[in-house]
């Protein structure tokens, strides 16, 4: 429930009647991988016309409604013998947001089949039944090759178990101020994907190098190499430190997945899983039907934290998902998925694109119905939360989505969507390759060349732009052309202060919006001036006033003042 504001001025401009207010109050937040499909290329081109100058435009002698605010109340091979190692040491986690209890200290107790660090953990879930439970024991497991657990087999630990897909490296050579050791790295592979960097174009290189835990950053050339670097020479099969391995634990990943196979209804609680090599758009857990993946804390993997692949009616929930190299998590071709009540935050580590190629914090594609709610989504580089390429029928509600890099929530080439009491501060102020400051460069919430979207009772502020409604030439798709249509933008909070911030409509030659496709009712906008142009359509730029005498938000209130976003 809203509390009530307190009323400072209230003043009379033409017919527009603005109150000022202080201390309003929110209400609470209630491979055998399949790639995400590409789709139709859209690399955020400034199109033709998007840098209409402001003007000072003629409005319609049409009285304004008064505003008054209203009362607020992988294939199986043999595993090497492996010989018993000390366990390196680990960087502490960060402590999660107050609000959200996540991680393996969720998870329940585990009572069942023992796994210990000394064994082989796929070997004994290979010789486990179906619908047993494996519980593994305190330590590092070295995972070797993916586990396929069985249908309705939990994989769970009560005792803080790490399952890692990295090797020790030993046997360094100094060189020229540099450490160097040989014989470690596979051949040569192909590129995936799109780089922040693309000219160097190294983000799609799995293997990570950790020294003492913590993650070094790749370099492109074996000169860039300094302390807190490494460089991975492919074509002489060599990595590079510029850190003194001497007394130090330095591994590296090199399993693909910690974490798969596809049988149904699996359970995996209460594990820890880091240093998986995990192509790009590749998870280091991959869910399948009916899995359960709860209680978790997976981060430090190349690519994708958790993946949702073919994966009906599966949840992804109370997990620690954080500062793996692409994405924390990502859907695909799922039915009525849920990822609920998650910590995300701080992935893209290795450099992918931000603006415009799947980092950042969640994304899905191609999946049908189901919902992403009660996440804290924060500080990833890249969106939030997006939902790309023919998801239909999706809800993303009640979400916090905080201080990422680009749009707190992009909602492209979907249907039937409803974003709605979502919480969105900070998104969209990267500087990175692509980005930018304007309504084509994203919002707290962007929908793009989508129909019958539904945008409600979400708070936005602090972001690059409020609302961001985008028509672009996108070709056509499975629901025949790709267009904007039947979008509803009402029950919004939103701040709009400084810059060039703004809530509107843009729209390229080839996808012209039809008059009556938007709405925009019953918000409430908080300015820093009557005066500022906070609003635009199609490079037009307008006034509170002559938003409303263009035919937009005539039912909505636009207040001064400070609001107070939590």
């Amino acid at each position: 429930m809203n509390k009530p504001v307190t009323i400072l001025a209230a003043t009379t401009l033409g017919t527009l009647t603005v109150v000022a207010v202080v201390g309003t109050t929110l209400p609470a937040a209630a491979s055998p991988f399949q790639p995400f499909p590409t789709t139709v290329p859209d690399r955020r081109p400034e199109p033709t016309g998007s840098s209409v100058p402001r003007t000072t435009i003629a409005t319609p002698a049409v009285p304004a409604p008064t505003i008054t605010l209203p009362t607020i109340t992988l294939p199986t091979i043999t595993p090497p013998v492996i010989t018993p190692h000390a366990r390196r040491p680990s960087p502490p986690p960060p402590v999660p947001d107050a609000t959200f209890a996540v991680g393996p200290s969720q998870a329940p107790a585990c009572t069942g089949v023992v796994v210990t660090p000394e064994q082989n953990a796929a070997d004994v879930v290979d010789a486990t039944p179906a619908g047993s439970t494996l519980c593994f024991a305190a330590g590092l497991h070295r995972i070797d090759r993916m586990l396929q657990p069985k249908a309705k087999q939990t994989l769970g630990s009560d005792q803080g178990a790490v399952l890692t897909g990295s090797v020790p490296l030993t046997g360094w050579t100094a060189s020229g101020g540099d450490w160097t050791v040989k014989g470690v790295l596979p051949k040569p592979y192909a590129q995936i994907g799109q780089c922040e960097d693309n000219v160097a174009n190294i983000c799609h290189l799995r293997e990570q190098v950790f020294v003492n835990g913590k993650h070094l950053k790749r370099v492109a050339t074996r000169d860039k190499v300094v302390p807190g670097t490494f460089y991975g020479d492919y074509a002489a099969n060599a990595v590079w430190i510029g850190d003194n391995p001497a007394g130090k634990s330095v591994e590296m990943s090199k399993t693909a997945t910690a974490i798969g196979g596809g049988q149904a209804n699996v359970t995996v609680r209460g594990l820890t899983v880091e240093h998986f090599a995990s192509a790009p758009q590749a998870g280091a857990v991959v869910l399948g039907g009916g899995w359960n993946v709860f209680a978790n804390e997976i981060r430090w993997n190349h690519a994708v934290g958790a993946m949702l692949v073919n994966a009906d009616g599966a949840r992804l929930e109370k997990n620690l998902i954080r500062s793996n190299g692409q994405l924390g998590a990502g859907q695909y071709s799922t039915t009525n998925g849920t990822i609920a009540a998650n910590e995300i935050s701080r992935n893209n580590t290795d450099g992918f694109w931000i603006a415009d190629w799947e980092s950042g914090g969640i994304k899905t594609t191609w999946s049908n119905g189901g919902s992403v709610s009660g996440n804290l989504i924060k500080a990833n580089q890249g969106v939030g939360l997006w939902s790309d390429a023919y998801d239909d029928g999706r809800t993303f509600a009640a979400n916090r989505i905080v201080d990422n890099a680009a749009d707190g929530i992009r909602y492209e080439i979907g249907r039937n969507g409803v974003i709605e009491d979502n919480t969105i501060t900070g998104n969209g102020l990267g500087t990175g390759r692509g980005s930018g400051r304007s309504l084509w460069d994203g919002g707290g919430i962007n929908v793009n060349t989508s129909s019958n979207v539904t945008v409600r009772n979400n708070t936005l502020g602090g972001n690059v732009n409020g609302i961001s409604i985008q028509s672009r030439t996108r070709g056509n798709g499975p629901w025949g052309k790709n267009v904007l249509r039947d979008v509803v933008v009402t029950g919004n909070k939103v701040t709009m202060k400084g810059g060039t911030t703004a809530t509107g409509m843009v729209q390229n030659s080839g996808a012209a919006i039809p008059a009556g496709e938007v709405t925009l009712k019953a918000n409430e906008y908080f300015l820093d001036s009557l005066s500022a142009e906070r609003f635009q359509k199609f490079g037009q730029w307008f006034t509170a006033k002559e938003w409303q005498q263009a035919g937009f938000d005539a039912d909505s209130n636009f207040l001064l003042g400070k609001r107070l976003i939590r």
